[in-house]
């Protein structure tokens, strides 16, 4: 090579290409983004007619075309080799390049792809993408019509361009398993929240299909039986008022516990309309709702309302609040709910949320419901200035 960083013997076309790389990979992790650009420099740089990317894919068992110039860049993604198949496969396999001048059939490596016009070029040179931390990566493939006797020069050109780009690749592989990975975590959350519900939906089912109408019957029998007992005693009909008055109570117990268990209200109106319709449930305390309408996906809209619905619930029953806020915004990926009271605050004894449990509190059940859909739960209580309880939640 020559005293360049690249072996090119322009001068001003090695930094060029030097600087049109680092700009290729500056510009983000995303690998089809990298590819399609890096491919157009090193046609230029090299004097050949045609380049493609193949990179391992994250079972490093295949390599998956992702880069190519016009007009093959449609087939990227489409086109897939088993490691050690056709000449790309055989340099990944092998970690070394591949040269061939012409009669590119006769070579028993050669695997003809007619989407990439194989049969129009004569020339070409295969060389393994390798970088320190994630060895081989990929193969480098540049191709040429008129025949082209490649030279142990243009190979070790063709070898510092692809260690140039090999680490950036490696990186943009990482940043994909991580991605898939989240997507993962994501779905993983999703039919969690979703089997929780399913069987909240059943437990309320069952109750609505069961106690509740042996306890319609129930009432029904007091109020025949209080009928036919016109001279009954006193104390028979003052037991009679009491029985009604113990089944009157626990169906209104049970058809609270249904709507707790699953709340109608998100699939009627949507998050915004259900924190308004909770709202107006709680007793005692003056309730103000300022909701942005949006959309949300199912397990966290559930999630939020239950957050909402605990933090409330502790109003009532602890904070000895004259007024509470419910506030929801929505701003760029970030969903935000914040429920502030003006009670008195949340005593010293209490451990904050993971620290324990938190009693009656609730506040490490709404802190595991955020970090469940991937979000975070903040607790504020200076003494005697109320609470305010934060939920922030990733929507991308």
């Amino acid at each position: 090579m020559t005293g360049h960083g690249l072996g090119l013997a322009d001068l001003e076309r090695e930094n060029a290409l030097l600087v049109g790389i680092v700009e290729a990979i500056s510009a983000g992790p995303e690998l089809d983004q990298l590819a399609a650009k890096v491919v157009r420099l090193i046609v230029a740089a090299t004097a050949t007619d045609v380049c493609f990317l193949h990179v391992l894919d994250d079972t490093d068992r295949s390599l998956t075309l992702v880069g190519a110039t016009p007009p093959f860049d449609q087939e990227v993604g489409r086109i897939r080799l088993p490691l050690g198949e056709g000449v790309t496969g055989w340099a990944a396999n092998r970690h070394q390049p591949v040269v061939i001048v012409e009669d590119k059939e006769r070579d028993p490596r050669y695997r003809y792809f007619p989407q990439l016009g194989g049969h129009d070029f004569t020339s070409m040179a295969a060389v393994p993408m390798a970088s320190g931390p994630g060895g081989v990566v990929g193969v480098l493939n540049v191709h040429t019509r008129a025949r082209r006797d490649f030279t142990d020069r243009d190979v070790r050109l063709l070898t510092s361009i692809g260690s140039l780009i090999a680490g950036a690749v490696h990186q943009a592989r990482l940043h994909r398993r991580l991605a898939a990975r989240e997507r993962a975590h994501e779905r993983f959350t999703e039919q969690v929240v979703a089997a929780q519900e399913a069987e909240r939906r059943r437990l309320a089912a069952d109750i609505h299909d069961g106690i509740t109408q042996r306890l319609c019957s129930l009432r029904f029998h007091l109020d025949a039986a209080a009928d036919a007992l016109v001279d009954a005693s006193a104390f028979a009909a003052a037991q009679l008022v009491r029985a009604r008055e113990l089944a009157d109570l626990t169906f209104d117990e049970a058809r609270a516990a249904i709507n707790d268990l699953r709340p109608p209200v998100l699939d009627d109106l949507g998050l915004a309309d259900g924190l308004a319709s909770l709202a107006r449930t709680i007793t005692g305390v003056e309730v103000t709702v300022d909701a942005d309408e949006c959309r949300l996906p199912e397990h966290v809209e559930i999630a939020l309302y239950r957050i909402a619905q605990e933090a409330l619930q502790n109003v009532v029953k602890h904070a000895r609040a004259a007024s509470v806020r419910v506030r929801l915004r929505r701003a760029d990926d970030v969903v935000t709910l914040r429920i502030t009271d003006d009670g008195r605050g949340i005593p010293e004894d209490v451990p904050p949320p993971g620290d324990g449990p938190s009693g009656g509190y609730g506040l490490s059940s709404m802190t595991e419901r955020a970090e469940l859909i991937g979000g975070s739960l903040e607790v504020r209580s200076p003494p005697g200035r109320g609470t305010t309880v934060e939920a922030r939640i990733p929507v991308p």
